[in-house]
């Protein structure tokens, strides 16, 4: 696929998980006016929406040629949404001070900036459990597995667990085996839940998921390494966050822990192996390119 066609393809499906997104925290009653005002400074604010489009494409490549989902394309969306809620929630608690004490995120101030620190801590609070009240709703047959396969991902053994080590490797001795941990659980296991999600929605088998799961997290660890790299190579302008934080937090970074030229390759050879996995786990058709071209870009990128 043509990279022109396939940013015109992305810049379409973002738009509409924005749309999506819009009408689903919309149409939640009763939320006090400063809490909706927090959750949808951060929900809104942009960003890549990476996760509900990779979970959206696995879910037409494994689709189309099967013609086995348990629900239609809405509810896709719906639960695709979900997970850039659980995304959202995750960056509004990782700014905070008590954590990465960030003031910048996707090129605006940070939730607790903005509002402050009870109301940002409250907007996670809110994102998160909205998003599993939508799964719930969008998965149809398969909507127990869903919750489970997702609130696995982002749970205390997954994204959170991920934090804490995050934070207790701040300044301390790492090695690359604590490293690939931290990025695993931290970032790369939601990536993995949102092809999941797209998959087993899609009626995929355990082979299927397993497969994926294996290309997700891979995958996850490289779309991490680049963002360990541009952490130090770009600038707060490009990236719409701030820069040199990791470094000047000793953060557990493979940059850190190897240098940047090997911190590249790693970024790549993990990067190429989740492009396999994947690759093997989706029939062959222009649906699958498109979803893997995406995949590329991941770890391809310069913000």
């Amino acid at each position: 696929m043509e990279t022109a066609e396939l940013q015109r393809e992305i810049s379409a499906e973002r738009k509409a998980v924005e749309q999506n997104l819009r009408r689903l925290l919309n149409g939640e009653k009763g939320i006090p006016a400063r809490l909706k005002s927090a959750m949808r400074h951060s929900l809104m604010g942009g960003g890549k929406r990476l996760r509900p489009i990779l979970a959206l494409w696995t879910w037409d490549a494994l689709v189309k040629p099967r013609k086995s989902s348990t629900v239609g394309r809405g509810s896709v969306m719906d639960a695709a949404c979900a997970l850039e809620m659980l995304h959202t929630y995750s960056l509004i608690h990782d700014d905070l001070p008590a954590m990465d004490d960030d003031e910048l995120r996707r090129g605006r101030p940070t939730c607790h900036v903005a509002f402050d620190e009870g109301t940002a801590i409250l907007a996670g609070d809110g994102l998160q459990a909205l998003a599993f009240c939508i799964l719930a709703r969008a998965g149809g047959p398969a909507a127990g597995s869903l919750v489970d396969l997702v609130g696995r991902a982002v749970g205390p053994a997954g994204m959170v667990g991920g934090q804490q080590n995050d934070m207790d490797g701040e300044g301390a001795p790492v090695t690359p085996a604590m490293v690939r941990l931290i990025h695993r659980d931290k970032t790369a296991r939601l990536l993995a839940a949102s092809l999941s999600c797209g998959a087993l929605l899609a009626g995929g088998g355990p082979a299927v998921l397993e497969r994926v799961d294996k290309a997700g997290l891979d995958l996850g660890l490289a779309f991490q390494g680049a963002d360990d790299i541009l952490d130090v190579t770009s600038t707060s302008a490009q990236l719409g966050k701030s820069v040199g934080k990791d470094v000047a937090a000793g953060k557990a970074t493979w940059v850190r822990v190897e240098g940047l030229p090997a911190a590249r390759r790693r970024m790549l050879r993990l990067g190429r192996s989740g492009l396999r996995n994947l690759e093997a786990a989706i029939p062959s058709g222009e649906a699958r390119n498109r979803l893997c071209t995406l995949a590329e870009m991941m770890w391809d990128r310069d913000r």
